[in-house]
């Protein structure tokens, strides 16, 4: 019997917090080692991670070199069920499928994020995006309770166990990726940095630090282009390099199938 294909969901309710880059950057990864990935963009207006790929295309046709991508599709006007047999007819003999969801509450998009092998859920360094798995008291900023996109997430972990899922696919791993760690005020980053690990505690997903921002990410959107193609990047500076290591990094500590686990993730503690 094949397995299915490892999948990797990357969500969250708000927009602009480099969901779509960092999936974008983890495909191209998983397929810098061999894997066959197939994508899925279920923002059918925006299509961002599609464009993006079909920027890639673009650049390869017109300088006429190959470079490891992805296949991508959108996913417009589809329920649950229709949406799972889509996958299951582009994604025959994948080994990967990375799905990016929309910034903004959609019932597919929920759907999608309880089928994760791996939940990305990418978030800005600030109190504004913490509110999506967990609101703060104002004085002390101790938690005092689970949002509905966390309570939803443990249901279906719950549902999932239940369902006796694990026989045939891992449980689910959901990895909080703090991005913009470095635009963030010290005495602010660390009271994020205990509000997560309160919540890790009790939900229990990892956290792992994420991408800077760069303008190096909106520079690449055109061309399709990512940091891991050397050559056909031209010079890099410093700044660059730095963002090369970041991804690298951020890649190691989802530890996914096939990517190199020796960087450990880094700690919500």
């Amino acid at each position: 019997m094949t397995s299915a294909p490892h999948r990797i969901v990357f969500a969250n309710e708000k927009g602009g917090t480099g969901k779509s880059t960092t999936a974008v950057h983890v495909a191209v990864a998983l397929a810098f080692r061999g894997a066959r990935v197939v994508a899925f963009d279920l923002d059918h207006r925006q299509r961002t991670m599609c464009r993006y790929f079909e920027n890639r295309a673009d650049t390869m046709a017109r300088r006429g070199i190959e470079l490891p991508t992805a296949e991508c599709h959108v996913a417009e006007g589809m329920d649950e069920s229709q949406f799972e047999a889509f996958v299951g007819e582009h994604s025959a003999g994948a080994d990967v499928v990375v799905i990016d969801t929309p910034g903004r509450d959609d019932p597919l998009a929920r759907h999608a994020a309880t089928t994760a092998d791996t939940l990305v859920t990418p978030m800005n360094d600030s109190f504004v995006d913490f509110d999506l798995i967990g609101q703060v008291e104002g004085e002390s900023f101790k938690v005092k309770k689970l949002s509905f996109y966390a309570e939803l997430i443990w249901e279906a972990r719950i549902k999932r166990s239940r369902a006796g899922l694990e026989q045939n696919r891992r449980e689910m791993d959901w990895v909080v990726v703090r991005n913009r760690t470095g635009y963030t005020e010290a005495r602010n980053m660390a009271r994020i940095e205990q509000a997560l690990s309160e919540m890790s505690k009790r939900v229990g997903f990892r956290v792992a630090k994420g991408l800077s921002e760069r303008v190096i990410y909106r520079e690449l959107f055109p061309s399709g282009l990512t940091l891991l193609d050397k050559g056909h990047l031209g010079d890099l500076g410093t700044s660059h390099l730095v963002a090369r290591q970041e991804l690298r990094t951020l890649i190691a500590n989802l530890r996914l199938p096939g990517a190199s686990s020796a960087a450990p993730a880094e700690s919500a503690a």
